[in-house]
């Protein structure tokens, strides 16, 4: 009898626990179902609306495709704070070759992109050769290409891209939403299957979680770390060639302002779907649950100001709680 009710109990600990997992990795997604429900029952005539919800799925995808870029270093254990500057740069760049030197939209797009390439192995140059911390040198080549980006434009918004790349971003819908939301969806799934169902993703996830570990292995943890760095910077110049179409211009200073709300993503993005690991289907869900927020309140009439609250809110209570996740599940295993 005492065996039995040992035994039940230790099967009512195991249920709680499970459902405690599940709650975890389904949290964020509830609290965003939670902030319509709240917003639609506020504001139902303005709010529950099918041009609203598209309005904010299409304005966000510039943020979606550069948190999912920064992400890739960050599971590798390196913080890129460059990638917002590199997204300016390749917007700027783009621009100044399609509109200044008439260039076409291809060539000018591979010239963005090779941009991008460059700044990911001149940083994994200084972080691998050198052996300085990422932080460090991605806040110095950030700083450096905002200068070249205000070098190459003089300073000036270069506006007058060609149509067809305004037409495939922004002009061009389907359902309502302009094709950038499905770029950004692409690259969401398209980073979910390398993380999550190759060996180049476990490669990645293994030098995050211990490099020494992962040395010893036999896994080549410099030439993990340098790909983990470029394609942060490849994926960066794509979203700044998207962010160029959403407005047919570029703007040296516009998209600097990316980067908090980036990291913010990424860091809630990972107490989600896999909780204490960054993931792009979490992070996707947690761009779309701060913009909603955020959404909800400027149409309630609350100053512009409510941005950064979230923001910058959001950052520091998904770091504690990522944290905390992966303090527990340390202690789990």
């Amino acid at each position: 009898m005492a065996d039995l009710t040992i035994q039940g109990q230790s099967m009512n600990q195991s249920d709680r626990r499970e459902i405690l997992v599940e709650l975890e990795r389904f949290g964020l997604l509830l609290v965003w179902m939670a902030i319509i429900a709240l917003f639609a029952f506020l504001l139902p005539d303005i709010f529950l609306t099918w041009p609203n919800f598209s309005s904010m799925f299409g304005s966000q995808a510039v943020l979606v495709i550069l948190t999912l870029g920064l992400i890739i270093p960050l599971t590798a254990g390196d913080m890129d704070v460059s990638v917002a500057q590199v997204l300016v740069l390749s917007s700027m760049m783009f621009a100044v070759l399609n509109v200044d030197h008439a260039w076409g939209v291809f060539p000018s797009l591979l010239a963005a992109v090779a941009g991008g390439v460059a700044v990911g192995l001149v940083n994994a140059f200084f972080i691998l050769y050198f052996r300085i911390h990422s932080l460090i040198v991605t806040l110095g080549t950030g700083t450096f290409l905002h200068g070249i980006t205000l070098w190459i434009s003089d300073s000036r918004t270069i506006s007058g891209i060609d149509q067809r790349v305004v037409d495939a971003v922004l002009t061009v819908r389907l359902f309502g939403i302009s094709l950038s939301f499905y770029y950004a969806v692409a690259m969401c799934l398209l980073l979910t299957y390398l993380l999550g169902f190759t060996s180049v993703g476990r490669k990645i996830l293994f030098v995050g979680k211990g490099r020494d570990v992962a040395r010893l292995s036999g896994i080549a943890v410099d030439r993990v770390r340098l790909g983990c760095l470029v394609a942060s910077a490849i994926i960066a110049s794509l979203a700044g060639i998207v962010f160029a179409g959403t407005s047919g211009a570029a703007d040296p200073n516009s998209g600097t302002s990316l980067l908090l709300p980036a990291f913010a993503a990424a860091y809630l993005g990972a107490t989600t779907i896999s909780p204490g690991r960054f993931n792009p289907i979490g992070t996707f869900i947690a761009v779309y649950a701060l913009v909603t927020g955020i959404s909800g309140l400027s149409l309630m009439g609350i100053d512009t100001y409510v941005q950064d609250l979230f923001y910058g809110g959001a950052l520091v209570v998904a770091v504690a709680l990522s944290q905390l996740v992966r303090g527990r599940q340390e202690s789990l295993t």
